[in-house]
């Protein structure tokens, strides 16, 4: 039997449910709508590595030209790799960001080969980022870069079309500008760890410190 005051207790508990459905439902809304703008690819798509499935998903955002995302990519990125991408347990991709010009440059010589070359041509590019992007006169960064990008099969011709492809360099800025409007990105490298923005060139254990509890380890 349920008396007056359990039938207010009840109302009240109701009405107060009623009242958190909206706001739940508005904050579900919003987390689910950044994510979705996070995990929006751009023109040319994300070059992925790591399972689809994998529980932690890292999203770089970098330029090549600058210099602290060329230490990570010397000092986090072969434990990050080793530890962690190719052994499942987390998803990566660097999204393009550059700063300057040259750095678009790089970019487009990156992509001009196709996923399969993307990720050996912006290693090659970090680890040698000293012999192109901070070359002194009177050889010039594009001519350092042109003589790097040999190693990787490019001829003259090759080169100097995938630098005058206006579609790769319109996806590329798309991406920049993306990253800053929407997703206020402000500095390289900037990292989204499962969706945490997290700015600065972390080290592993930085890294470790966000990444193990998602694991559970």
């Amino acid at each position: 039997m349920i008396t007056r005051r359990d039938a207010l207790k009840l109302t009240g508990l109701a009405l107060g449910t009623a009242a958190l459905l909206p706001r739940l439902t508005f904050e579900a809304l919003a987390q689910s709508a950044d994510t979705a703008a996070l995990m929006q690819p751009g023109p040319l798509g994300d070059v992925w590595l790591g399972p689809a499935d994998a529980k932690v998903t890292i999203i770089e955002y970098a330029s090549m030209t600058c210099s602290h995302c060329a230490h990570f990519h010397a000092t986090t990125w072969p434990v990050l790799k080793e530890r962690y991408i190719d052994t499942g347990k987390v998803r990566f991709t660097l999204r393009e960001f550059p700063l300057d010009p040259l750095a678009t440059a790089a970019f487009m010589l990156a992509r001009c080969d196709g996923e399969a070359k993307y990720y050996p041509i912006t290693d090659l590019l970090f680890d040698q980022q000293q012999n192109w992007a901070f070359v002194r006169k009177p050889q010039s960064p594009v001519d350092a870069l042109e003589q790097l990008l040999r190693q990787a099969g490019f001829s003259k011709e090759k080169f100097e079309a995938c630098l005058k492809d206006q579609k790769t360099y319109a996806a590329i800025n798309a991406v920049k500008t993306r990253g800053l409007d929407t997703l206020k990105v402000e500095s390289t490298p900037t990292f989204f760890i499962n969706g945490e923005k997290r700015a600065g060139a972390l080290s592993i254990e930085e890294m470790e410190k966000i990444i193990k509890p998602i694991l559970g380890a």
